[in-house]
């Protein structure tokens, strides 16, 4: 089993996939996780010249808890500038449920056990 497949255990398997976890900090109760969206331009874009144009804003989300520690994800989307024209391009991720500041996956769990 590779690093990479061991995370997509514990955390999301877009944000493996899509991110490059670039720190961390550790207290006794919280787990702070921050990732960059990698700088490959989104797929959908493919035939425009596209140039990164740096981050949007860092938002953060509740993650399961792990060792018993609640678990903050910072995530950094990026953002890219069409050549051509000078329009600002970025992904339309949903990592979050609508009303909610935790990941989907959080969500469909806290779900499954109010039933």
């Amino acid at each position: 089993m590779t690093s990479i497949e061991l995370l997509k255990f514990m955390l999301p398997d877009f944000l493996v996939d899509h991110f490059e976890a670039v720190s961390t900090t550790n207290t006794e109760e919280i787990l702070h996780l921050y990732f960059e969206e990698k700088i490959n331009p989104p797929e959908e874009f493919n035939g425009l010249e596209l140039v990164s144009k740096g981050f949007l804003d860092e938002f953060t989300i509740q993650d399961f808890p792990l060792r018993g520690k609640f678990v903050y994800l910072h995530i950094k989307r990026r953002r890219w500038t069409n050549k051509a024209n000078g329009e600002i391009i970025k992904r339309d991720w949903t990592l979050v449920v609508k009303g909610t500041r935790m990941t989907q996956e959080f969500a469909a769990f806290f779900k499954e056990i109010n039933r």
